[in-house]
């Protein structure tokens, strides 16, 4: 979903992987060079069950509405691609435990079509992770459906500078879906690969993507790799934060502007959208997040609402056993819920969740453990213990072993 500048990126296999630079025009019925020691060059046509993570960040729209706290809503055309449709809120709806995106022939602000764009800059920006979606698509000619990322930089140094993660395009009736970077490198690059599948069916679409590559899977099958590593080929652009973007396009320069009128309105419906770490560890505190804490008795945490000690004991998550991750300064956390801070209590007693400030006793430091956990080291410089559910929870132990450990969004 090119961002600034019109570039035809046309249809491409995965055995036949695409290196475009903006100055050229390329025959796209011709084989790519072998690059093999080139930025982007990777594997592609695997089969690979993508590794286990921690999830760090989810929308599984299970509201009413778009939720606002993930999401901000594009309002009107973007100005790019030749694009025909005029992005508005009232086109993106949730219900039922899905976000449909509805392509419409009415004329609103100059243009003939309306849809919807939904972007999670300034609010959710990863560095890295898997970042997945599951998503049916409409199939109908003039419709460009893509799920992507920008580079948060892009308000102060520009496309493509920012770089580009198109993580899935699909454009008109075909079944060819498209996995694409795209960054700078004295003038526009672009790199990718393609897979098909049955569009209008669902299908998890996802990269994977770390410091050394960026790797596409449909149905966690890999597609096409890109290398990434050492900055290989001016490629920093993917070693910094990006944000998330889905959007249902019609027309422009990709699916071309014959548009099926009578086949409107269409909708793109995505079941959910997860980033998950997989480095192993829940190292970096995923910050404004709302996450569970199971611990080693596999039960959840529960903030009893703020009216008793906390206890470890709940066999399922509900309100009470969700907190948000908050950035209490000084590398420090602290863990809201239902509007309320966890206090460790200073480890005078059992730990509660009753604060309506941070103060000293209600941060605590994020520390990983090497099989992905996590546990809370409080000011009192102790850690948080379940007490394996069989007590009230306290901030009393000097080393934390399996009752202080806690699996998040396990």
């Amino acid at each position: 979903m090119k961002q600034l500048l019109t570039f035809a990126k046309g249809a491409f296999t995965a055995s036949a992987l695409l290196l475009l630079f903006s100055s050229c025009s390329k025959d796209l019925n011709k084989p790519s060079p072998s690059i093999k020691n080139d930025a982007a060059a990777g594997t592609s046509g695997s089969t690979t069950t993508p590794r286990a993570g921690t999830l760090l960040w989810s929308d599984e729209f299970n509201g009413t509405s778009v939720n606002t706290a993930n999401w901000n809503i594009d309002v009107g055309n973007p100005n790019v691609n030749n694009e025909k449709e005029y992005y508005q809120a009232s086109n993106a709806t949730v219900s039922g435990g899905f976000l449909t995106i509805t392509a419409r022939k009415e004329s609103v602000g100059g243009q003939p079509y309306t849809s919807a764009k939904l972007t999670t800059a300034g609010k959710y920006q990863p560095t890295s992770g898997r970042i997945e979606a599951s998503i049916k698509l409409p199939a109908v000619q003039g419709t460009w459906p893509a799920f992507w990322m920008l580079g948060a930089n892009i308000g102060t140094v520009g496309w493509p500078q920012c770089g580009e993660i198109d993580i899935m395009e699909q454009v008109n009736t075909s079944n060819t879906i498209l996995g694409t970077m795209h960054w700078n490198s004295n003038g526009h690059v672009q790199y990718g690969g393609s897979t098909t599948t049955t569009p209008t069916g669902f299908h998890t679409y996802a990269v994977e993507w770390d410091a050394n590559s960026i790797r596409w899977y449909v149905d966690n099958t890999l597609y096409v790799t890109g290398n990434i590593a050492n900055n290989i080929n001016n490629t920093g652009a993917f070693h910094n934060p990006f944000f998330i973007i889905l959007n249902l396009a019609i027309g422009g320069d990709l699916p071309g502007n014959t548009i099926n009128d009578s086949a409107l309105p269409c909708n793109m419906v995505v079941d959910y959208v997860r980033v998950y770490d997989l480095s192993g560890s829940s190292s970096t505190p995923p910050i404004g997040q709302t996450i569970t804490l199971k611990g080693f008795n596999n039960q959840y945490v529960s903030s009893e609402n703020g009216t008793q000690a906390m206890n470890c004991n709940r066999a399922t998550a509900s309100a009470w056993e969700q907190f948000t991750v908050v950035d209490a300064g000084g590398g420090k956390v602290a863990l809201q819920s239902m509007g309320k801070y966890v206090s460790s209590e200073n480890g005078t007693q059992a730990i509660t969740c009753n604060r309506t400030t941070i103060g000293d006793w209600e941060k605590f430091d994020w520390v990983p453990t090497a099989d992905g956990k996590v546990t809370f080291r409080g000011n009192n410089g102790k850690f948080i213990s379940s007490e394996n559910g069989t007590q009230a929870m306290t901030c009393t132990r000097t080393t934390a072993s399996g009752w202080e450990a806690f699996g998040v969004n396990q």
